[in-house]
């Protein structure tokens, strides 16, 4: 009979279960407030995440300014962007790079940097985070652009700025492609919405696995299940547009159309899935639409709260074919609101009704 000692011996080791890092640099010209967003996720949350709550989900280290709980300050026992230079010398795979922010061109200046993520410990002088995708692009399974500035370049990119900014796929090329042979994955936002930002990383993470197959991306780049509907589709308020009643002032429930509302061109899921929770969302609450997904946005969309190219015309058109449709609706409204006429007392049954024996 073998010992307990003998067993031990002869049993072979177990293997380390593999860690999927994910790698956030939010140095990007932001805002933060696509991070700050992702804190309200609920489907998934972020903890769920973190804590590999969810079926199927491989063990996850995520390494993010907001809740890295394992690291500390540059003193502490455990450096936060220690991680990043880990994932720099080959130390970590496979690892998810997000990314928030527009990144600036670091070129077009003779002096200084635009922004930047930490110092380099050879020469003490600040790393660029153009730099740091220089240095994780290639080594990264997939990349995450989250929000609109990391997506497009968003409000750093409009005419008139002096960094040259731009969004990540600019930068690498749009047909940039993974050591595993994955695209660019962009969930614009400006902020980003918190669940679809969550569910993009847990697709993500679920393909990594071998459990999800290619992520499906429309020619932005964005994830064809979130972006695939344009706002007027998903909205409340659609059918105003469609009788031809527009709100002229805020606080009407009707179609925003008239007073800035790029509802019926913007790709965006927000107004059926809501905000947190499936509530909220901006017109859902009364807020027109300014197209914070879309590539072009914001100088293409601007300037807001004036009716849209194109809304004129077409909201003329929606005005006279509304106003018929509302007759039509109104004559049938006053017949299906009434209960057919043989409910009612008496000794004749008027229901149309034979019965078999007669």
């Amino acid at each position: 009979m073998a010992t307990p000692t003998d067993t031990a011996n002869t049993e072979p080791p177990q293997e380390r279960e593999p860690v999927v890092h994910i790698l956030w640099i939010n140095a990007g010209l932001s805002c933060d407030g696509d991070s700050v967003a992702l804190t309200a996720a609920t489907q998934p949350s972020i903890e769920e995440i973190v804590l590999g709550a969810l079926p199927g989900l491989p063990k996850v280290a995520v390494h993010w300014p907001l809740i890295d709980f394992e690291c500390g300050p540059m003193q502490g026992a455990d450096v936060f962007i220690e991680w990043f230079f880990k994932a720099d010398r080959g130390e970590l795979d496979p690892f998810v790079l997000v990314v928030e922010g527009s990144i600036p061109n670091e070129t077009i200046k003779q002096e200084g940097y635009w922004c930047g993520f930490g110092n380099n410990p050879e020469t003490g002088q600040p790393m660029t985070t153009s730099e740091w995708l220089d240095r994780l692009a290639p080594k990264a399974t997939a990349i995450l652009a989250a929000g609109t500035c990391a997506a497009y370049g968003g409000i750093h990119a409009m005419a008139g700025n002096p960094t040259g900014a731009m969004g990540v796929a600019d930068y690498l090329g749009w047909d940039w492609r993974s050591k595993a042979g994955l695209p660019i994955v962009n969930v614009p936002g400006c902020p980003i919405h918190p669940d679809n930002l969550s569910e993009t990383i847990l697709y993500l993470l679920y393909q990594v696995a071998g459990q999800a197959p290619m992520i499906p991306l429309d020619e932005a780049l964005r994830p064809t299940w979130l972006f695939g509907q344009t706002v007027h589709e998903g909205c409340d308020r659609a059918g105003y547009y469609e009788q031809g009643q527009f709100a002229v002032e805020y606080g009407s429930p009707k179609c925003l159309v008239k007073i800035g509302c790029w509802g019926p061109v913007v790709r965006c899921n927000v107004p059926k899935r809501g905000w947190i929770n499936g509530i909220g969302g901006c017109p859902n609450v009364g807020g027109i639409c300014i197209a914070c997904t879309m590539p072009g946005f914001p100088d293409k969309f601007m300037p807001f709260m004036d009716e849209p190219p194109g809304a004129h015309v077409s909201s003329a058109v929606s005005g006279v074919y509304g106003s018929v449709i509302r007759t039509l609706r109104s004559i049938t409204f006053k017949t299906v609101d009434k209960e057919p006429k043989w409910r009612r007392t008496g000794r004749e049954l008027l229901t149309g009704y034979k019965a078999p024996w007669s």
